[in-house]
């Protein structure tokens, strides 16, 4: 089911689309029948679910930070996670640049918009975005790459076209101030109910769970 679910979206998405396998909950062997079908990139919600999946399936896939990040947790994400989408603050930033310091690495991150305004979402608002990214660009460790936003989990798609109208405004704004170590590369809207409608707004990352693995247990 996992191999033919996965042809399905790959067959769906428009080139130049990245499918990111949204696999919170999921086993190893359902992550590696996913890679084998073709996924390139593992999105994964909590750091020791990744720690336990990631010993199993290592390097074959690309490794998304999809959840939110807690400052606690930066030293093992940074060992693990090729790209973290979801930095919504400066003080997190400085963490993630100081544990890249440590591993003498540099961690593309996008930015996490909280795009509704939605005082039980993670995420920056909008009209704060451009303000981060210009104080992350001064980090020697982190590189802004884009932005990133959630949008409703559920009901009609549609529903989820204004959050990433605002996003996608922001990520051309944030684009046209040509700020330095700033390349403004993905912008990563919508998931198994929205990603069509998140692909007509100009996502290029997709995050899918449901569509893929089907229905949690």
């Amino acid at each position: 089911m996992i191999r033919e679910n996965v042809r399905k979206i790959l067959d769906s998405i428009p080139e130049g689309v990245r499918l990111v396998a949204a696999a919170k909950t999921r086993t190893a062997r359902e992550v590696l029948e996913a890679v084998d079908a073709g996924i390139r990139i593992i999105g994964e919600n909590y750091i020791q679910e990744a720690v336990d999946v990631y010993n199993e399936v290592g390097k074959k896939a690309e490794w998304h930070f999809i959840g939110h990040l807690q400052k606690n947790k930066v030293k093992k994400a940074v060992k693990i996670f090729d790209i973290i989408e979801t930095v919504d603050s400066y003080g997190l930033a400085m963490e993630i640049d100081k544990r890249c310091g440590q591993a003498g690495r540099v961690m593309p991150v996008l930015i996490e918009v909280n795009s509704g305004k939605e005082e039980q979402k993670y995420g920056v608002r909008p009209e704060e975005v451009i303000s981060l990214a210009r104080d992350i660009s001064k980090l020697s460790n982190v590189r802004v790459t884009g932005l990133m936003t959630m949008g409703p989990l559920f009901g009609d798609p549609e529903d989820s076209r204004p959050y990433f109208v605002v996003t996608r405004k922001v990520f051309e704004e944030l684009k046209s101030e040509a700020l330095p170590d700033v390349e403004m590369k993905y912008l990563s809207m919508g998931m198994s109910n929205s990603y069509k409608v998140a692909i007509e707004e100009g996502s290029n990352l997709v995050r899918i769970g449901t569509l893929i693995f089907g229905e949690r247990g």
